[in-house]
């Protein structure tokens, strides 16, 4: 398994010209919103470029939509950073750049992905020279003309821009937002936006409170600073357009510094970050699959890896056996299956709050560090 989301899991399997990935999404999940799955195909079917996830083929069963694109094994953007060596601003330009162009040809054919993010910014190989391609368009959305206006919610937490979290309506410019969010991510290490809650967030993004702490920043660029705060404005109106960011001298990487940004990165909330995106991750893998398995045992997608506590409630369920941990006789595997998936999901829940509570107090201790040595 690759990984999860909202309506199902990403699998990766053997096609007949090499290995595929696989979105498999259960249709009761999408019961009265099978709509959306049709336009995520049709979408797909029309994206022909190079930085974007090619459609390869679909197809359903009785309960199951499979949608199969190329597989990217080159890994997440800030995993494959994090393994190098080496990563200078010249090289994060480039790889913005790389984004942009994908955005820019989504705009220009009048496409908003609505949930950009490192996590759907995949490399298609292991090589050093690998395209960079933008996944995900599970909440993409064609617009029926370059004015209309989309109400309903989008983004992921902390990459949505103002007028989402403001459900103003929104078009085209949320996009710019998060390529904003992503590109100061990039150089940095952490978010401009770090409020925990929505109300705060909210308040954080509409006020425009970018700072470019000295420390972290001081050997980057102007350029690439000004590229950000032209993306990073409130109003939609005032935010750059895909067409005029691909115009900034920023992206040529003209005045990029050659600074290696890892260090700064890993000394900061990037590990933080890093391990708490992580956790998350793994929770909303191990309850997808969960909830996978209690609908289909005998076709499961549970990972193979599947902890013993998982796993034996689901041979019980198949043998038809009893609970033995019950004053009655007739409970059946069914409903152990699903205590069992209620507590392993409860307990995933409780663990990874208390381990991102811990990783929070790390974060707001380093940053008052950050901020008091700043006024100093």
């Amino acid at each position: 398994m690759l990984g999860a989301g909202t309506y199902g899991i990403v699998r990766e399997a053997d096609g007949p010209t090499g290995k595929v990935a696989i979105k498999v999404i259960l249709k009761k999940n999408v019961k009265g919103n099978e709509q959306m799955v049709y336009d995520e195909l049709e979408l797909l079917q029309t994206l022909q470029h190079d930085h974007i996830v090619r459609f390869v083929d679909w197809f359903e069963s009785r309960d199951k939509y499979y949608i199969v694109t190329e597989l990217a094994t080159g890994g997440e953007l800030f995993d494959r950073i994090c393994e190098q060596g080496r990563f200078t601003e010249k090289d994060a330009s480039q790889t913005i750049k790389q984004v942009l162009t994908a955005v820019d040809y989504l705009h220009n054919n009048n496409v908003v992905h609505r949930d950009l993010k490192p996590e759907n910014l995949l490399y298609l190989t292991k090589e050093a020279d690998s395209d960079l391609v933008l996944a995900d368009f599970g909440i993409a959305k064609m617009l029926d003309s370059k004015d209309e206006v989309l109400t309903t919610m989008a983004g992921s937490f902390g990459y949505a821009a103002p007028e989402v979290m403001l459900k103003k309506g929104h078009g085209k410019p949320v996009d710019m937002w998060s390529m904003g969010v992503i590109t100061y991510t990039l150089l940095c290490g952490y978010s401009p936006f770090r409020s925990e809650n929505l109300q705060d967030l909210i308040e954080e993004c509409t006020a425009a409170r970018v700072v470019f702490h000295d420390r972290y920043w001081k050997d980057v660029s102007d350029d690439a600073k000004d590229f950000i705060m032209g993306l990073l404005q409130p109003k939609p109106e005032d935010r750059w357009t895909s067409e005029e960011a691909m115009k900034h001298k920023w992206l040529s990487g003209e005045n990029a510094t050659d600074h290696n940004l890892l260090p700064e990165i890993k000394a900061f909330m990037a590990k933080a970050r890093l391990r708490r995106g992580i956790e998350l991750v793994k929770l909303t893998n191990r309850i997808e699959a969960l909830k996978m398995q209690e609908e289909d045992p005998e076709n499961s997608d549970m990972p193979t890896s599947a902890p013993p506590e998982i796993a034996q409630p689901v041979l019980a369920q198949s043998e038809g056996t009893p609970s033995s941990d019950s004053g009655s006789g007739n409970i059946t595997g069914k409903q152990r299956l699903t205590n069992a998936v209620k507590g392993a999901i409860f307990r995933e829940v409780v663990l990874a709050k208390v381990r991102e509570m811990k990783q929070q107090e790390e974060v707001r201790k380093e940053v008052g560090k950050q901020e008091s040595a700043a006024k100093e």
